[in-house]
């Protein structure tokens, strides 16, 4: 897997981490610089498309959520109801239910990836991981084709919240995911110096690194001295008030839920507001082979309910829905058998995504897997079908090429095929 904020060869995590020392102050210091995060983001916000991924580690069983199959043998516990679109869900998400006519679900996704670290990199790539190649994530392809739209960005453009996601790969670090947990802390940072000093420390590294670059002219140099010129300008942007999750009046916490995962998606919808083009957030402990219901019912899906809806409604009454996509995945989904320990296990032929907002239609059901969920029945969707669909959503060419650093080119989304129901 690719870790997050991946480093240039000849540069360990720790030798970068040091040089951002300190700056997980400086979420708590902009606070004091003045600037408001509304004037930015009324600024930002006409025409410029984001993205939101609701990341499910583990592999969510999708056919008790999405898809359920009652009075099939394996169809579960649950019940299905009603929504505001066209299609029933859970009846454990009901406040989901109600943001459904915002939202679709793909119910033929089949993919070939059932362990969790190669399904992780497929659906986050598009790719099935390679050891000559390491592939861009969704997130930084689609912060690195949506940042022109926002030159007043001074905040990274691919925020991960609460897990690290998949690395920029050939694209470089520039688009690397910014790691941050679910209150705006900068992650693996609790060092403390004050402002004059920081910004004295890194000017002097930029000096040092510089010179450096400009002498030995090498890809890992330059890209290193362009990530301390993106943490200086970070440290110093008003910009950073986005972070500051705890500023939300109690009541707006509190309808997302105090989670980790519910303050997570609060933080995604002030990032969207702020202008960063994509933002990750992570929801784990779906690995669910035994217990599934018991522990679907009691914990998981009520902490969903709570976040994602809130998430949803929040963007459609700031009219932000109609720019910005929101999607649901796991790695894959799990077994319609339920096994010995009343669990679900890995299974990737045929399991849904949610996906919504922007250009992509909400309300509807694509796909079919027939009466008990074995199999797909109807047209199956990759991960390259899905974010190439999202690509057009948020107003991408899906004719977008790549070259990767072996000269390859690599056609955006791994070239594949519109889900055309979910399209005008």
């Amino acid at each position: 897997m690719i870790s997050t904020w991946q480093t240039p060869a000849g540069m360990s995590r720790r030798h970068f981490m040091n040089h951002l020392a300190g700056s997980s102050a400086v979420v708590g210091a902009s606070a004091l610089m003045g600037g408001s995060i509304q004037a930015h983001a009324e600024t930002l916000r006409k025409n410029r498309k984001s993205a939101i991924l609701l990341w499910m580690g583990g592999g969510p069983p999708t056919i008790d959520l999405w898809d359920l199959k009652p009075g099939a043998p394996t169809g579960g516990e649950f019940n299905p109801i009603s929504t505001t679109g066209d299609m029933q869900i859970c009846e454990h998400l009901p406040q989901v239910a109600q943001q459904m006519k915002h939202l679709s679900i793909v119910r033929s996704m089949s993919t070939r990836e059932a362990d969790h670290n190669r399904g992780r990199y497929y659906m986050h790539t598009g790719y099935v991981p390679n050891p000559n190649i390491e592939h861009p994530s969704y997130g930084s392809v689609l912060s690195h084709e949506l940042m022109s739209q926002r030159p007043e960005l001074e905040i990274p453009p691919f925020v991960s919240i609460g897990g690290a996601s998949a690395g920029p790969g050939f694209l470089g670090m520039a688009w690397a995911p910014f790691s941050v947990t679910s209150n705006g802390r900068i992650r693996n940072l609790d060092m403390r110096l004050d402002d004059r000093r920081l910004l004295q420390r890194m000017a002097a590294l930029q000096t040092i690194e510089s010179g450096f670059a400009a002498k030995t002219r090498d890809t890992p140099a330059s890209e290193h001295a362009k990530v301390l010129d993106k943490t200086l300008a970070l440290m110093t942007s008003d910009q950073m008030k986005a972070f500051k999750v705890d500023e939300e009046p109690q009541a707006v916490k509190e309808r997302y839920g105090t989670t980790g995962f519910g303050q997570g998606c609060l933080l995604a919808r002030r990032l969207v507001e702020a202008g960063v083009p994509f933002i990750e957030v992570d929801l784990g402990g779906w690995d669910l082979h035994q217990n599934v219901h018991a522990t679907l019912k009691n914990t998981k899906l009520p902490e969903l309910d709570k976040a994602m809806s809130a998430l949803v409604e929040d963007l459609a009454q700031r009219e932000l829905i109609d720019d910005t996509v929101v999607m649901w995945m796991g790695e894959f989904g799990r077994t319609p058998r339920i096994n010995a320990n009343a669990g679900r296990d890995h299974w990737a032929r045929s399991w849904s995504c949610v996906v919504g907002g922007g250009g992509i239609k909400g309300g509807i059901a694509v796909g079919d897997t027939g009466r008990d969920g074995t199999a797909v029945e109807s047209e199956p969707f990759s991960s390259e079908d899905l974010m190439t669909t999202v690509c057009k959503g948020l107003g991408i060419s899906t004719e977008t090429t790549f070259t990767s650093k072996n000269g390859r080119p690599m056609k955006i989304a791994g070239g594949g095929k519109l889900i055309s129901e979910l399209v005008s």
